[in-house]
C-alpha cells in the first residue's frame, strides 16, 4: 500500500501464518536459546504445559505478515521505534494467528517529505487468544512535488 491510501481509523486483516513446533525451534536456536523454546520436553514438564515460540518470533511473525500486506510495494524507510509491546498469551505449535492492523495515526513530517504513520498490530490465533499487542511507528519517503524523491528527514 502507499502512505496515501492509509488513513487514522482504518482496520483490516494483513494475513495469516500456521506456527510449527520446528519454526519454534528454528528460531529459537537462532536468535533465543531458552530451553521452554528449544525443548519440548522440558518445556511439557514446565509451567508452560508445552514449547512456546519467542516473543521475538511472535514480532517477526507479525513483520512478515505487515510486509506482505502493506510495507512491501510502499515508500517504507523504516520505524523510529516501538511504543509499546505485550506478549499476552504464549504462541504454540499449530497455532495459526492473524494479523490485525489499526491505523491510530497518518501525518505528514513537519519537512512535509516524511509520511509517519502510528499503528498497531494484534497478532491473535485461531482460538481468539491475542499473542502480540504491539504500537509502532512506521516512516515514509515521499516524492517531492516535482516526482524526485527528497532526502530522508525525522519527524
Amino acid at each position: 500500500m502507499r502512505f496515501a491510501e492509509l488513513k487514522a481509523g482504518m482496520v483490516f486483516t494483513a494475513g495469516s501464518y500456521t506456527v510449527s513446533q520446528q519454526d519454534i525451534i528454528d528460531f529459537a536456536t537462532r536468535y533465543d536459546p531458552q530451553w521452554f523454546h528449544v525443548d519440548p520436553v522440558r518445556a511439557q514438564a514446565s509451567r508452560w504445559g508445552g514449547l512456546i515460540a519467542s516473543g521475538w518470533m511472535t514480532c517477526s511473525i507479525a513483520m512478515r505478515l505487515a510486509v506482505a500486506a502493506v510495507l512491501a510495494d510502499s515508500e517504507s524507510i523504516g520505524s523510529p521505534g516501538i511504543e509499546s509491546i505485550n506478549w499476552r498469551n504464549p504462541l504454540r505449535p499449530g497455532d495459526e494467528v492473524t494479523l490485525h492492523v489499526e491505523v491510530l495515526d497518518a501525518r505528514l513530517s513537519r519537512s512535509g517529505g516524511v509520511g509517519v504513520l502510528r499503528w498497531r498490530w494484534r497478532l491473535v490465533t485461531q482460538h481468539g487468544l491475542e499473542v502480540l499487542d504491539l504500537t509502532s511507528t512506521s516512516l515514509f519517503q515521499l516524492p517531492a512535488p516535482d516526482g524526485q524523491n527528497q532526502p530522508s528527514a525525522l519527524p
